[in-house]
């Protein structure tokens, strides 16, 4: 009884801190630069180093899928480049490549603003 009661318990804790872990703030890359600066403006050191850090974890995840697309893309015989799965992993590629653009501006704010106030920016470098 007392080894189901812990177990429970074990498997309530973790999903609660799997809940706790999905409401932490996610990198956006369609808020407008504008209010990301606004934001940044007012924002701790603490508070901008973590926004950064998002923002550099989604660049980098994306980088990561545009890599897998690109070697899907490199397996497709030179004779079908030009059929509907290629153009389709181009596009992909392509959507991929401007959102990680649009978060790398974004993440230059955090970025530029850490500097701006003296602190260590070691570990963000993309």
């Amino acid at each position: 009884m007392n080894i189901t009661k812990n177990t429970i318990l074990c498997c309530l804790l973790v999903l609660i801190s799997l809940a706790l872990c999905g409401c932490g703030k996610k990198a956006d890359e369609n808020k407008p630069i504008g209010e990301v600066k606004a934001e940044a403006e007012k924002m701790s050191i603490e508070k901008l180093r973590s926004m950064a850090m998002t923002y550099k974890d989604a660049i980098m995840a994306k980088k990561g899928e545009v890599e897998k697309l690109a070697a899907k893309l490199k397996d497709i015989p030179l004779t079908k480049m030009m059929g509907d799965e290629a153009k389709e992993l181009k596009a992909d590629i392509d959507a991929l490549n401007k959102s990680i653009s649009a978060l790398r501006e974004r993440f230059g704010v955090y970025y530029e603003k850490l500097k701006e106030k003296g602190d260590n920016i070691s570990g963000l470098e993309i």
